[in-house]
């Protein structure tokens, strides 16, 4: 006679596992929802899964910014600056416009300097300002 309960069970906890997941994608826009991905996305099944779901949610969002992202990922395997200025060169005004606003809104551009002083040297380029001292040598001792 218990048999009956398993179905029920199992209904109600996929059904509170779905709404904890709902909670936790509108709290604070979903700051707690993403280590629950990030830790998920190690099976392959929902990796594959979750970029599905974000690739439908920015074809829906931005046709534009979705067709550009097919062609560059065609190039993101190998991603030599000639595959991608290839790449590039490939996207429509209207796709180019899209892809590079989402960088610029991603940090992709401003981020992609490799020490200290080339970030600060790109942040003194966007603020138009000239370094301090006029020097430009860094921190370099002095002889005497």
């Amino acid at each position: 006679m218990w048999w009956w309960l398993i179905p029920v069970v199992v209904l109600g906890l996929l059904v509170l596992l779905f709404g904890v997941l709902i909670v936790l994608g509108r709290y604070r826009g979903g700051v707690l929802l993403r280590p629950l991905v990030t830790w998920l996305s190690r099976w392959s099944f929902m990796r594959r899964a979750f970029t599905r779901m974000s690739t439908a949610a920015i074809e829906r969002q931005n046709p534009e910014l979705a067709g550009a992202l097919r062609k560059i990922n065609r190039v993101a395997a190998n991603p030599n600056p000639q595959a991608m200025q290839k790449a590039m060169s490939s996207l429509t005004a209207s796709e180019r416009r899209a892809y590079l606003e989402a960088a610029q809104e991603q940090g992709a551009m401003g981020d992609s300097a490799a020490n200290r002083q080339m970030r600060r040297q790109a942040e003194r380029l966007q603020q138009g300002t000239k370094p301090p001292g006029g020097r430009s040598g860094g921190n370099r001792k002095r002889r005497k």
